[in-house]
């Protein structure tokens, strides 16, 4: 039995999110602004002044991600050590900001001014306050966006659907030349 719907020749590609359309475009704006604001700096002053400058964000980035690099495994070693001992886990206080305070120590490690003026904003504490609730927020939903039943109908749907998002399920039956259907030697799929 065959529904009359013809299928596409070429497939349709699913749609880019706008996140991936833009971003090599984003990247290259701010590579080249970070380039444009390093000749102002050197026009201004000179070349010694840029190297300094890329220097000490490099090593004050250095420094940041060992610091919190440090503080992350001191906590994890506390932690397991608690948990051999029977004892629960006590919360850290600013064990929540050390993901940030990397990120932080990564742009300014990366060359440029705004990567570093970002990176700086982001070891203040209150900054890593607020980007930690909004990234929590959005998370939460995104998740709740995503759950709309249970994640085994999540696996399940994601297994029939084919690329183009069409699901066809029934019985395929060939025609051959001759006008008869041919007989498949395979037993139908039973569920």
């Amino acid at each position: 039995m065959t529904t009359g719907a013809q299928t596409p020749r070429y497939p349709t590609r699913p749609r880019r999110s706008r996140l991936l359309t833009f971003l090599p475009l984003g990247v290259a704006a701010w590579l080249v602004l970070e380039i444009w604001l390093l000749t102002v700096i050197a026009g201004a002053s000179s070349g010694l002044v840029v190297l300094l400058v890329l220097v000490a964000g490099f090593v004050l980035g250095s420094a940041v991600i060992k610091r919190a690099g440090r503080r992350a495994f001191r906590n994890l070693t506390e932690t397991l050590q608690q948990q051999q001992n029977g004892v629960p886990p006590t919360p850290r206080p600013n064990s929540e900001g050390n993901g940030l305070t990397m990120l932080g120590g990564l742009l300014l490690v990366i060359p440029g001014v705004i990567s570093d003026a970002v990176g700086l904003v982001m070891l203040l504490p209150p900054v890593q306050k607020a980007v930690s609730r909004y990234a929590e927020r959005t998370f939460e939903r995104k998740l709740r966006e995503a759950s709309h039943g249970s994640l085994g109908d999540a696996f399940q749907q994601a297994r029939m659907h084919h690329p183009d998002g069409k699901v066809v399920q029934g019985e395929v039956v060939r025609d051959e030349p001759g006008g008869t259907p041919r007989e498949d030697p395979r037993p139908p799929l039973t569920h």
